[in-house]
């Protein structure tokens, strides 16, 4: 067989994080930074990776068979949590010889993993014949990471990677699996700060957030915290938080399809507090950084991502992003001693196979 290609992008939630695992609404884009896999069948049964940015090859059975946790690179465990949950799904993966390659950075909030095992995926799938609808194969590189890590993520970063359009931010409807492509304003320019302090979710308090808002749904007799209203969460600040944020994601699309942007930066510093006060997943970092984009203009900011380190997301216009930045950075190395990365990104289409060496 020949060589094949395949790229996923990582992905920023301009709005709603914490959301996804309680069947509520986030607003994702897929961004221009991706991670790339160069594969080839070969017959003997043998899946062969190797990282040009990751220390160590991994080599696992392509029948899912691979303990994750058996495996010592911990990139490579995604790669044994994506193949048992296609064969979990009958659709067991051929021989494949591959290389991987990324441009996201790690820890970032970025959706790095995600990316990872959504390129994977693909490549496995097409090495094998198979071709899983894109809702399947995003459920089954969400329960990958699941069983890679033991940390029950949401499905937003699978989806928010295989389903992305050019020059949209997607609102999701985490219990349906609805996506609405929503078109972003061309003036807007979205910038993501990594504040040089990277995250891990197995050892953040993710798990606790997620089981906390279980407990009260539980309490609360609803399916999820997609169903209840402010008054029934007003004692409970984690609850409180999924509830406000899900009226901000929705508020937040109705002024992107407005062409509002004006609208849409208070919603985005609103969305910070209530994960710094009430959800609790902020940091002095992230807290610093964003309090240094507003001060240098920014409209609103907030974290990105699950929190507990990572990045910081901005809006302005195009015109004065470059200035923003550059002041917000100073002062934020200047207060913290760490050192920033600034991006600026646009919103790409989704994972697939591309027809050639990027």
């Amino acid at each position: 067989m020949s060589e094949r290609w395949f790229r996923a992008p990582g992905r920023v939630n301009l709005i709603g994080d914490h959301t996804d695992y309680n069947e509520g609404f986030v607003l994702p884009l897929a961004i221009d930074l991706s991670c790339t896999v160069r594969a080839r069948a070969r017959a003997d049964g043998i899946v062969h990776l190797r990282s040009l940015d990751l220390e160590g090859a991994v080599e696992l059975a392509a029948d899912g068979s691979t303990e994750p946790a058996d495996v010592k690179a911990v990139w490579g465990r995604y790669a044994a949590g994506v193949l048992r949950t296609l064969a979990a799904r009958g659709r067991p993966a051929a021989g494949m010889d591959a290389v991987v390659s990324s441009t996201i950075p790690l820890g970032a909030g970025l959706s790095s993993s995600a990316a990872l095992s959504v390129s994977l995926a693909l490549a496995l799938n097409d090495a094998a014949g198979f071709e899983l609808p894109l809702l399947d194969l995003a459920r089954a590189c969400q329960e990958a990471e699941q069983v890679a890590l033991g940390v029950p993520v949401g499905i937003m970063d699978q989806l928010a990677s295989l389903a992305g359009k050019r020059g949209h931010a997607l609102l999701i409807d985490c219990r349906s699996l609805e996506v609405e492509p929503t078109p972003l304003p061309r003036e807007l320019a979205i910038l993501v700060v990594h504040t040089g302090v990277s995250r891990a979710l197995v050892d953040s308090g993710y798990a606790e957030r997620r089981q906390a808002c279980e407990t009260v749904a539980a309490r609360l007799e609803l399916r999820s915290l997609r169903d209840a209203t402010p008054a029934q969460v007003a004692d409970e600040p984690r609850a409180r938080h999924v509830v406000s944020e899900n009226a901000r994601v929705l508020e937040a699309a109705r002024a992107l399809e407005a062409g509002d942007i004006a609208a849409l930066g208070p919603l985005l510093t609103a969305s910070h507090q209530s994960l710094r006060d009430d959800f609790e997943v902020s940091t002095h970092e992230l807290d610093t950084l964003v309090l240094a984009l507003l001060e240098a203009g920014a409209p609103g900011a907030r974290l990105t991502g699950a929190g507990f380190g990572g990045c910081v997301l901005a809006l302005a216009s195009r015109d004065a992003a470059a200035a923003i930045v550059e002041t917000a950075t100073r002062r934020y190395r200047s207060r913290t001693g760490h050192e920033p990365q600034a991006f600026v990104f646009s919103a790409v289409d989704g994972a697939g196979a591309i027809p050639h060496a990027p």
